[in-house]
């Protein structure tokens, strides 16, 4: 067994792991963060997106052990965050999902895309959401909320 120290949207945690139990595992499994998910726990999928010291990392390919001290972001963990907000807002306004499997990956690639000034254009979102299988929408529609959002939040920012 590995001790780790780390925190996990914002709280400490301290805990034993095995040396090989993926970040991903140890999320849904010890700390009961459902919102990360398994889809082909290669890394290709993207469904277990999360942040690793505020970049966007595969959960799955990421070793427990690999992760003291560091800074760990789940969907779950993104009360409050605006950017989430708006872009939750626009997924269920533009009917941006379907099964919702991909969503928690989905929204937490399209705030680093939203942040990162790298949503300003169709191409520009498809390009940055390649990483994130999505087997039920054809994206049509999470790219229209996600573009929604970006001008909603450029608004704001305009008048602040």
């Amino acid at each position: 067994m590995t001790a780790i120290r780390l925190r996990i949207n914002g709280a400490a945690v301290a805990d034993d792991v095995p040396p090989r139990l993926s970040l991903a595992d140890f999320l849904r499994e010890r700390r009961n963060l459902t919102g990360t998910h398994l889809g082909c726990e290669h890394g290709i999928c993207g469904a277990c997106t999360i942040l690793v010291d505020g970049e966007p990392a595969r959960s799955c390919l990421m070793l427990a052990a690999a992760c003291d001290e560091r800074e760990i972001t789940t969907i779950e963990g993104f009360s409050g965050d605006r950017v989430i907000d708006a872009l939750r807002r626009n997924f269920h306004q533009h009917h941006a999902l379907q099964c919702g499997y991909c969503t928690p990956a989905m929204l937490i690639t399209a705030r680093d895309l939203i942040l990162r000034q790298r949503a300003t254009s169709e191409n520009e979102i498809r390009k940055g959401l390649a990483g994130n299988i999505c087997r039920c929408t054809g994206y049509t529609n999470i790219v229209t909320a996600i573009a929604e959002a970006a001008i909603e939040l450029g608004k704001e920012a305009a008048n602040a």
